[in-house]
C-alpha cells in the first residue's frame, strides 16, 4: 500500500466581489489528488482536497517542498498496519520534516491541503464516509447525521445597492438556510448600518444575522461598530481586528456583550491557545472558526481541538470557515457546532453534495465513501481531470 503520486493544479476563483480587506479579482485555489495504488471497484483510490478561499493557491510551495517528502518517504513508514490503511499522522510527519516550528503562514495552507486530500484516501480505502470513520475512531462511533450551516455572503460588489442585498439574503432564506452573514467595514459606519437595517427587513430578526469585518478595524473603530451593533442582538460580530491582536479583541470583549467569533486566520493549535488565553473569547457565547483546509489540516485540526477542552471549550462552540465538504465531515463526525455554507460564490467549490437541500438550517451529508466529492458534481468533474488525466 503506497502513495504512487501527488498532483497539485491551480485554478482561478476569480470574482468581482470583495469584503472590507481584499478583493477576489485574482483569487485561486489549490486543487491536489493524492493516488494510491489501492484498487477500488477496478480502479485506483484517489484523494481529492482544495484550500479554502481567501488564501492564494500554494501549488509551488506543494511542488518544492511538500510533494516530494511524501513520494521520497519510506512507503512501509506511511502504513496504518492497525487499519490496514494510509497513515495521516505519519505522512503529516512526513509532510513536516525538515520544517523550523513557528511561521504559521501560507505553508499551512499547502499542508492542509494535500492533507484534506490523505484523509479522502482513508476514508475510501476504508469503505466510509469520511464523517463516520471520524466517529469510530474518535467519537465512541457518534456522529451527526446533519449539520447547522449558515449562509455567508453580503460581500461588495460594483453597482449592489441594498434591494439587491436583500434578494441575496431573501435567497438564502427561501433555500433553506434560518442564519446569513454579510460583510462590513468597507465603507462608513453609518453606511454599514443602513446596508444591516436593510437586510434585517428581510430576515426579521437580529438573530438571524452576522456580520463580518475580515479584521478591518482598529481598536477605536472596532468599539464604534460594537456600540452601534448592540441594539441589533445580532447573531455574531466577527474578526473586528487583526487575527493576531489578541489585545484588541480582549478589549472588544469589555465594550460588546453580545457573541463574537474569531479564528479563521489563525493556523495552529498554538495560535488557537493564545487566543483562547489571552483574546477574551467567552466559552459561554463566543465562535471559533478555525479551519483545516488553512490550517495544516486535520491532524492539526485535532490538536486544536484538544487545547480548546484543556481550555474548557466545548466542541460545540466551533463553526468553521470555509463553507466546504471537509469541514462539514469534521463537524459531524467530531461534533462541532456547525459550519459555515457559500451557496452561490467561490463556486464549483462552494456548497455541498447536488440533491441535498438545506432544511430549517441543517444539512446531511452523502452517503459514500470519502469526502463527498463525488457528489457534487462539477466539482468532482474538475478533480477527476486532475486525478486520472
Amino acid at each position: 500500500m503506497r502513495i504512487v503520486d501527488i498532483r497539485e493544479k491551480t485554478v482561478s476563483i476569480a470574482s468581482p466581489i470583495a469584503n472590507a480587506y481584499i478583493d477576489f479579482s485574482k483569487m485561486t485555489c489549490s486543487v491536489v489528488a493524492v493516488i494510491t495504488d489501492v484498487i477500488r471497484d477496478g480502479k485506483p483510490v484517489i484523494g481529492y482536497g482544495f484550500n479554502s478561499n481567501g488564501r492564494y493557491g500554494q501549488g509551488a510551495l506543494m511542488r518544492d517542498r511538500f510533494i516530494d517528502r511524501v513520494l521520497e518517504a519510506d512507503p512501509a513508514s506511511l502504513v496504518d498496519e492497525a487499519n490496514d490503511n494510509l497513515d495521516p499522522f505519519a505522512i503529516w510527519k512526513a509532510l513536516m520534516s525538515n520544517e523550523k516550528p513557528g511561521g504559521h503562514g501560507e505553508r499551512s495552507v499547502a499542508v492542509g491541503t494535500i492533507d484534506m486530500a490523505v484523509w479522502d484516501a482513508v476514508a475510501k480505502i476504508a469503505g466510509k464516509p469520511l464523517y463516520r470513520l471520524l466517529a469510530e475512531r474518535y467519537r465512541d462511533g457518534q456522529a451527526d447525521d446533519k449539520v447547522w450551516v449558515y449562509a455567508a455572503g453580503g460581500y461588495y460588489y460594483p453597482g449592489k445597492g441594498n434591494e439587491k442585498l436583500q434578494d441575496e439574503m431573501r435567497s438564502y432564506l427561501d433555500r433553506g438556510y434560518d442564519v446569513v452573514k454579510m460583510k462590513i467595514g468597507a465603507t462608513s459606519l453609518d453606511e454599514d448600518l443602513r446596508r444591516i437595517e436593510a437586510v434585517l427587513e428581510v430576515v426579521g430578526d437580529g438573530r438571524r444575522l452576522a456580520v463580518d469585518a475580515n479584521g478591518r478595524f482598529d481598536l477605536k473603530t472596532a468599539i464604534a461598530y460594537a456600540r452601534a451593533l448592540k441594539p441589533y442582538d445580532l447573531f455574531w460580530y466577527e474578526e473586528a481586528g487583526d487575527p493576531l491582536d489578541y489585545a484588541l479583541q480582549a478589549e472588544l470583549a469589555e465594550h460588546y456583550d453580545g457573541p463574537m467569533a474569531t479564528g479563521e486566520n489563525l493556523f495552529s493549535h498554538q495560535d488557537a491557545r493564545n487566543l483562547l488565553r489571552h483574546g477574551g473569547m467567552r466559552p459561554d457565547r463566543d465562535y471559533l472558526q478555525f479551519d483545516c483546509a488553512l490550517s495544516y489540516g486535520l491532524v492539526e485540526y485535532m490538536k486544536t481541538l484538544e487545547v480548546m477542552e484543556e481550555l474548557g471549550w466545548s466542541s460545540r462552540r466551533v463553526v468553521p470557515h470555509g463553507g466546504h465538504q471537509m469541514s462539514l465531515n469534521i463537524a459531524a463526525g467530531l461534533k462541532l457546532g456547525g459550519n459555515e455554507s457559500y451557496p452561490d460564490v467561490f463556486q464549483p467549490f462552494g456548497g455541498f453534495a447536488d440533491g441535498i437541500a438545506v432544511e430549517n438550517g441543517f444539512v446531511a451529508l452523502p452517503d459514500i465513501p470519502g469526502v463527498g466529492f463525488e457528489a457534487k458534481s462539477k466539482l468532482y468533474a474538475l478533480m477527476r481531470e486532475l486525478g486520472e488525466g
